[in-house]
């Protein structure tokens, strides 16, 4: 049984190590029975297309020139990947195969379709080899026997029929994309890119489940993200939006791709064969998904205006010149959309009743709901005037209004045009993870940050977890009586059911904010980022994660243009790591920071004096709710180290925990057995802080636990633990409880720069979440 269809593109068998990675995700991705559509490899069908031009003048030595340069391409992709009998065998094919060309060249018998054709047979027949190499049970099906057409027509219960007893079901089935043949046995192509096309008709006659366009993007945007830095990947679709989107040129999908899954059940889905662990975009059926907006740009075009136009001669025209074609109506007009290169052949083609309306054209295309098109063609007239663009030909129809200019609307004006147009009216999800004490008071506050946010964008709460319950609502929860609605609604749940969940929403933006301790909930982080999510931490674990799994992170989130916020994992609400970045972003270099950076150890230490046993002035903590429940957790000075360490990172020295000194606050046997042990011998920790104390006498300066980071030239030294103050010092004055940061730089030599203020308290930690919160809508924005 047929259950998915793969189609991979020219982009993704570009070269031997690109064949390799998609028989990797074959190999994790496929089933026997599963078919496998391809492309041309490369640029091959823009050769074998300029072959045939070559041709057609009768330019031999040009042509000579294009086969000897078909020959070396794809025998250096054979050689690259086949061995032994496999690879004798291809290259001897290929030389058949190619020979036979230049004869029917030079005998004047050559067919364009069946010239065409090559691409694609050799890139089926190279991945299917490489395949069985690797010991996969594989076979390459020419799709010229399984799709007939008669005058133009598909056959389709004879390609039902066809592909029910040619596709095997043991076997792994690399397809010919783009070729079929008609009733005589000749070749024929479904136009330029059809192999999208050929896997959606093949998933039609073989009722498959799935298909996955793997191509060299992530999904589909809102724009070209080449272009346009803070383009959105959509995470759904639906088909008329693609389809249209198809036809005005967007290179993701191709026209006609659609039109065999109407009617059915069979899902689409665009992947990204260069990052498989990337979300996919879903392409769904109308009313499974609210439309998008999205913006598409044009470059060199005629519009061309015909009488008379029939139906089905806009396809005959798109095979014709090997590209998809827009068509529309206007004041009694009909117009066609063509590429400069092709306009010739296209009025030829026509004979008499094609004239060109304008030449000459660039511009762009808005696709939006119905409802909000009036407006955006209003503001993006307005938005082109002030660049000094006027449009020659505007156009406006169901769902899209089409803007067509003299200049190029380039990467500015086209950031411009996102940013006030696209941008506006999308909405964000929040998830939030850990309902504690600092969770609770930042969803209490939420209600109010919404309604500063809210002229930027339709924000919604989603999601609430803690370690074992869940409350998810797609629609949004009431943030004012979410109490209520966790009561009733909380469900039990797996990580998977929560991943799930959020690979179902539909919105332009998601953003998982981690107000947990959990170091397991941190080893999501990677999950998130794959389903396209922003990400907010007070949770410390993933900032201290080993470099490797770390630095992966940090790629992946600068790879899908995500942000990760994190300022509340060190500090609270203090704002150090926004000083850090501005220091380095306006050009100075950081070359020590030394601090108290736990509010726990800064009120222990400020407090103590002499006069009250220190395990006296601990247990106190441990009942106005400063320290951790087990208090020797903060003794151990770990997280004044994993703070530490995200701030190095910060920095960018690349530093893992065991690099940081770390001595307790407390002698080491403590730290064993359970907490009644330790207060069966608490006097061990009085004696040890008393004879610190006494030496910190001597010396005239009192008890710090504090964390230093020095960066030399060449060196660098990180280390926590307890240091002796002199009175002089701004640690030694410190307002117990609070957290100070004493920061040295080029420009901060001599005078330090110290930022002081409450390190610990849920109001203050909340409203560092709140502030990495908006600064993230803002940046969206």
């Amino acid at each position: 049984m047929t259950n998915n269809i793969h189609k991979f593109g020219g982009s993704s068998l570009s070269s031997a190590e690109r064949y390799k990675s998609v028989a990797k995700i074959i190999i994790g991705q496929a089933q026997p029975g599963d078919c496998v559509v391809v492309s041309a490899a490369g640029k091959t069908t823009d050769t074998l297309v300029k072959l045939w031009q070559s041709y057609q003048q009768h330019d031999t030595q040009a042509l000579a020139d294009i086969v000897l340069q078909l020959n070396n391409h794809q025998s250096d992709l054979i050689t690259q990947l086949l061995q032994g009998d496999l690879k004798r065998s291809a290259l001897t094919t290929l030389n058949e195969e190619l020979s036979l060309v230049a004869k029917l060249a030079s005998t004047e018998q050559l067919q364009e379709a069946a010239l065409l054709a090559h691409g694609e047979l050799w890139s089926a027949r190279l991945l299917a080899a490489y395949l069985q190499q690797l010991n996969v049970a594989a076979c390459m099906q020419d799709a010229r026997g399984l799709f007939t057409l008669s005058d133009g027509q598909l056959l389709h219960s004879q390609n039902t029929q066809q592909c029910s007893e040619l596709i095997s079901q043991h076997k792994i089935n690399v397809v010919t994309g783009f070729i079929a043949a008609n009733t005589q046995g000749d070749t024929v192509t479904l136009g330029r890119n059809g192999s999208d096309y050929s896997a959606t008709l093949l998933a039609s006659y073989c009722n498959a489940k799935q298909v996955y366009i793997w191509t060299d993007t992530q999904g589909i945007f809102s724009t070209d993200p080449r272009k346009v830095n803070k383009a959105i990947k959509y995470a759904k679709v639906c088909r008329a939006q693609a389809n249209l989107l198809a036809r005005l040129g967007n290179p993701v999908l191709h026209a006609k791709t659609l039109s065999p899954l109407k009617n059915t059940d069979i899902k689409l889905a665009v992947r990204s064969s260069f990052d498989v662990q990337a979300s996919s975009t879903n392409v769904v059926k109308e009313g499974c998904v609210k439309q998008k907006r999205f913006i598409t740009t044009l470059e060199n075009i005629d519009l061309l205006s015909v009488e008379g136009l029939v139906e089905g001669e806009v396809t005959q025209v798109s095979q014709l010149i090997q590209h998809s074609l827009h068509h529309f109506s206007s004041a009694g007009e009909t117009y066609l959309i063509v590429p400069a290169v092709a306009t010739h052949q296209v009025v030829s083609y026509f004979a008499g009743r094609a004239n060109i309306s304008e030449s000459n054209l660039h511009g762009c295309a808005l696709v939006a709901p119905e409802q909000d098109i009036n407006s955006l063609s209003t503001q993006a007239r307005e938005l082109l005037n002030l660049h000094n663009i006027e449009p020659r030909f505007v156009h406006q129809d169901s769902g899209y209004v089409l803007l067509l200019t003299d200049q190029l609307i380039d990467s500015d004006v086209l950031n411009v045009l996102h940013d006030k147009l696209i941008t506006k009216g999308q909405e964000i999800a929040l998830i939030v993870a850990g309902l504690g004490n600092v969770g609770d008071v930042f969803v209490s506050q939420l209600s109010a940050q919404l309604a500063r946010l809210s002229t930027d964008f339709n924000i919604k709460l989603v999601g609430l977890a803690r370690s074992q319950k869940l409350l998810f609502n797609p629609s949004g929860i009431n943030v004012q009586h979410w109490k209520n609605q966790w009561q009733l609604e909380a469900v039990d749940y797996s990580s998977q059911d929560l991943l799930t969940a959020i690979g179902q929403l539909d919105y332009e933006h998601k953003v998982v904010i981690d107000i947990t301790a959990s170091e397991q909930f941190s080893q999501l982080y990677p999950d998130f980022v794959a389903l396209d999510c922003h990400l907010i931490s007070a949770n410390k674990y993933a900032g201290t994660a080993p470099t490797p799994w770390y630095k992966a992170l940090q790629h992946n989130i600068a790879q899908r243009n995500l942000y990760w916020r994190y300022n509340a994992s060190v500090g609270a609400g203090l704002p150090i790591n926004f000083a850090l970045a501005d220091l380095q972003n306006s050009g100075d270099k950081i070359t020590r920071i030394e601090g108290v950076f736990s509010g726990t150890l800064s009120w222990l230490c400020s407090m103590y004096n002499g006069a009250t046993a220190f395990s006296e002035l601990l247990l106190e903590a441990q009942q106005m709710g400063f320290t951790e429940p087990d208090p020797r957790e903060d003794l151990s000075g770990r997280d004044m180290q994993r703070k530490l360490l995200i701030l190095a990172r910060e920095l960018g020295v690349e530093l893992d925990l065991n690099d940081i000194a770390l001595a307790p606050l407390m002698p080491d046997e403590l730290a064993l057995g359970s907490w009644d042990d330790f207060l069966a011998n608490k006097h061990k920790l009085d004696t040890f802080i008393e004879e610190h104390a006494r030496n910190a006498k001597l010396q005239n300066a009192v008890l710090r636990y504090t964390g230093l980071l020095s960066i030399g030239h060449d060196s660098v030294t990180a280390k926590v633990g307890l240091a002796y103050v002199t009175p002089n010092d701004a640690l030694a004055n410190l307002t117990p409880g609070d957290n100070i940061f004493v920061i040295n730089s080029q420009w901060y030599s001599n005078n330090a720069l110290i930022i002081q203020g409450p390190g610990a308290g849920k109001e203050v930690t909340a409203a560092g979440v709140h502030s990495d919160l908006y600064w993230l809508i803002k940046n969206l924005k």
